[in-house]
């Protein structure tokens, strides 16, 4: 009799391990990210202090933006920015966003000439497509700063490229994933997000 009350108090401990256990693959597969909170396709950690990174072969960048919603009336604050910051490239709505973009390394970065062009990805007959919304002519950028405004005038996914062309002539390009408006993961993440948050 107490053997089996042991045997079946061992099963519930077990039961709940692999379920405390599954929930950290579940949010983990649904931030894409691991137990050190870095996002797959960033590098490093993702996101820290208003800025995420993106690592590539041979360029890393940091980026960050500020969306302008699309019912903004004029404030009588000047003090007050009426752009709201986003993380990574999730714009909740769309509207006006301002991104910044740091050519990180290789410094060199600084002396190429980078062609911008903003895409809209669509889905026809489950082939994904781009759709070309924007492109900026090469230029250099000897700050390693590049600052743009786009506009985001539909909800979906967009792709900002960068390209440019080294002296050997190698191609380097980088996306930077836009996301205007929320989907029912985004909603699920803001709700958990508090729980979620490192000290």
């Amino acid at each position: 009799m107490q053997t089996e009350s042991k045997f079946s108090s061992y099963k519930v401990q077990l039961a709940i391990l692999f379920s405390v256990l599954a929930v950290f693959v579940l949010f983990g597969m649904l931030y894409r990210a691991s137990s050190q909170g870095d996002s797959s396709d960033t590098y490093p950690k993702g996101f820290r202090g208003g800025a995420c990174t993106i690592e590539t072969e041979n360029l890393i960048i940091g980026y960050s933006g500020y969306y302008l919603p699309v019912d903004y009336e004029g404030s009588n604050d000047p003090m007050r920015s009426p752009y709201v910051p986003i993380q990574c490239g999730r714009v909740p709505e769309p509207a006006m966003l301002n991104i910044s973009i740091d050519l990180l390394y290789p410094e060199s970065a600084r002396d190429l000439l980078f062609t911008q062009r903003l895409v809209k990805l669509e889905t026809v007959k489950e082939q994904t497509k781009e759709h070309e919304v924007l492109v900026i002519p090469a230029q250099q950028y000897r700050s390693g700063v590049i600052t743009q405004a786009l506009r985001l005038s539909e909800p979906g996914q967009y792709i900002l490229y960068l390209q440019a062309e080294t002296p050997q002539q190698q191609v380097i390009q980088v996306a930077v994933p836009l996301k205007a408006g929320a989907d029912w993961q985004d909603h699920f993440r803001t709700l958990f997000s508090t729980f979620l948050k490192k000290e």
